[in-house]
């Protein structure tokens, strides 16, 4: 791996993503993309007693149909990799707790998705790992009830607040020739743009995304027409407009291969507000759809760029700022059919 600009790392080996899993809750399932997951769910408990247990049991799913995938079992694995939105990890901490894989607990909020893959990428690519497993997952229950107000609660959200992903996406990577190709990572920096409103992650998240995307052009010396998609994990109907008016005013037109996780997950007439978020959006899309399209070769070149608010319900209480990030990685397919 060898650095390239600032803040974007290439890959010198071949690194590929061998197989995927991906798990999902009800209205997720009902959703445009719902053929392109592994597991659906029919209610939000997912049969468990609550809902912290349904998201671990939807990270574990994920996990599990990976490996189905790639005809491997835990102890093959040589480091697991993940993180989620709740109080210190607990889903992912529990799930490992369990599956007795060495882990690395990470957190960049809903830009862990992207964040688990590139540090597993590039851990395979430096030798120090055979086989890594990221895996990231949230449930809009669990997240409602740490971050804004319990769902029983009742109430009123403005149209600027989105819905939290029910979901979980998990990864296999290694040098062994898999489904398609990671070429390069950009790691984001903490972006603040002043917004405090927790119902307007759009608006706090766009800068984070903008700046990525914009160092990841100046780092490769690409155009965003290099990509068949710049896709970013949930800023949907309110910050997407934003992140394309900043990179315009930077030179660079995104407005042909840009689209948002947030706004693919459901269709228009679902009642998500402005779109999808969570650490399970941009993991769910891109390890089912994403992925897909890619195999199939309608996508040669894709540039994942999750999102995360870094925020805490005590911060936003007393009365902080919103900081945000947000890390991208470049998903190819295999030249020929390779």
């Amino acid at each position: 791996m060898r650095l390239v600009g600032k803040q974007t790392w290439m890959f010198e080996n071949d690194i590929y993503i061998n197989a995927t899993g991906t798990a999902v809750g009800p209205k997720e399932a009902e959703g445009p993309l719902a053929e392109s997951f592994d597991v659906t769910h029919t209610d939000l408990h997912c049969g468990e007693d609550n809902w912290e247990l349904a998201e671990r049991l939807l990270m574990k799913e994920a996990i599990d149909s990976c490996l189905q995938k790639g005809n491997l079992n835990y102890s093959d694995i040589d480091f697991f990799l993940a993180g989620d939105l709740l109080n210190q990890n607990v889903t992912a901490n529990y799930v490992a707790r369990q599956n007795q894989i060495p882990f690395l607990c990470m957190f960049g909020a809903c830009s862990t998705s992207m964040e688990t893959l590139a540090v597993g990428a590039a851990l395979v690519d430096g030798g120090f790992a055979r086989k890594i497993m990221a895996a990231t997952s949230s449930h809009n229950a669990t997240a409602e009830r740490q971050f804004r107000y319990p769902t029983e609660y009742g109430g009123q959200k403005p149209d600027t607040a989105t819905f939290t992903v029910t979901g979980a996406g998990a990864a296999l990577v290694s040098q062994e020739k898999g489904l398609v190709k990671i070429t390069s990572a950009t790691i984001g920096k903490v972006a603040d743009y002043g917004i405090a409103d927790p119902f307007d992650m759009g608006s706090a998240m766009a800068p984070a995304a903008a700046d990525t995307i914009r160092q990841h052009l100046v780092d490769t010396n690409r155009s965003p027409s290099y990509y068949d998609l710049i896709v970013t994990g949930d800023l949907s109907g309110v910050g997407s407009p934003i992140l394309k008016k900043l990179l315009q005013e930077e030179g660079y037109d995104v407005f042909d291969v840009h689209n948002d996780c947030g706004l693919m997950i459901y269709r228009p007439d679902q009642e998500v507000f402005a779109g999808g978020s969570g650490c399970g959006c941009s993991a769910v899309v891109t390890y089912g759809y994403i992925l897909n399209e890619l195999i199939k070769g309608n996508f040669q070149r894709v540039f994942v760029v999750a999102t995360g608010a870094l925020l805490s319900p005590t911060m936003i209480q007393q009365k902080e700022t919103i900081p945000t990030i947000a890390h991208g990685v470049v998903i190819e397919a295999l030249e020929g059919g390779d």
